[in-house]
């Protein structure tokens, strides 16, 4: 008798281990979407920054002059850090000489080419009406006689996120809403041995508010826990990725990825809790011959 009643509670008892890896595999599918679009925001951003935006100098200008240019940028907001770099006319006609062959400029012409100073500007100004405000700035200095970059290769790329972007965004929905479905269905698997009990505590006189609370409080533990979980096999697949893929370690994504186990932590409270809410109101409101 008494092996009959551990069975038919072991039988009452939802499986909450498994609705917890069941709802941390869900949110390890979306923060694997996460990451790969950290991964490539990181790519697009180094990508832009390697455009380069070349200051033709005036002839004459001197060292001084050049210098005061340098730090001209060095203080301007859209200046990449480490991206400055001069060439004098005689090192440019030496490339296209290099470039060319010994015909390039043998005749006694004089060298047609000016002193340059190229720079890269950080991501978030990479637009064209950002590129066109620093060109016109830059060309009422006095050293400067020209600014040019690859106008057509920004609107391009400008273009091209836009389009990715559309695209990440419609999936970050589908993902999104899948797991809201999963964990839902999970949780109400989870609840479903429990469906009696419920019902009988509200028969007997106890208020909803009453019913719902330690439920609610253990899916909230729950969301957090699947939530971490899945974050620590991310951590742990990020360092696996370091490691394997070198050409990735410069990267930088600490900072998206505290950001990412942070939404899938909130992400996994959320969505337990609401489904365990809609569960438990489900089973309150049915009447008792339509549980079985």
């Amino acid at each position: 008798m008494s092996s009959a009643n551990d069975k038919s509670n072991k039988r009452a008892k939802p499986n909450y281990l498994y609705a917890v890896i069941s709802v941390a595999s869900v949110l390890l599918l979306v923060g694997f979407f996460g990451l790969i679009i950290l991964y490539a925001q990181r790519v697009v951003q180094l990508y832009k920054e390697r455009v380069n935006v070349l200051v033709e100098l005036k002839d004459g200008v001197d060292e001084a002059s050049r210098e005061q240019l340098a730090g001209y940028l060095g203080e301007m907001p859209y200046f990449k850090a480490g991206s400055l770099t001069y060439v004098s006319k005689a090192e440019a006609a030496e490339q296209m000489r290099e470039t060319f062959g010994e015909d390039f400029l043998r005749l006694d012409m004089p060298n047609p080419f000016y002193d340059v100073v190229t720079f890269n500007v950080r991501a978030s100004y990479m637009h064209a009406d950002s590129l066109s405000a620093i060109r016109e700035t830059l060309r009422g200095l006095e050293a400067v006689n020209d600014v040019f970059y690859q106008e057509n290769l920004v609107t391009k790329v400008g273009g091209n996120i836009r389009k990715i972007g559309y695209i990440a965004l419609a999936t970050a929905l589908f993902f999104i809403f899948v797991a809201i479905t999963l964990i839902h269905y999970t949780v109400r698997l989870a609840l479903y041995a429990n469906r009696f009990l419920i019902k009988n505590m509200e028969l007997v006189g106890a208020s909803w508010e009453f019913i719902s609370r330690p439920y609610l409080y253990r899916a909230i533990q729950h969301g957090a826990l699947s939530g971490a979980i899945a974050s620590g096999v991310l951590l742990l697949l990020t360092v696996w990725i370091q490691r394997n893929l070198p050409e990735l370690q410069t990267l930088n994504i600490q900072t998206g990825m505290g950001l990412l186990a942070m939404i899938l932590i909130v992400l996994g409270i959320l969505i337990n809790t609401w489904s365990t809410y809609i569960v438990v109101k489900k089973y309150l409101t049915m009447r008792v011959d339509d549980m079985y």
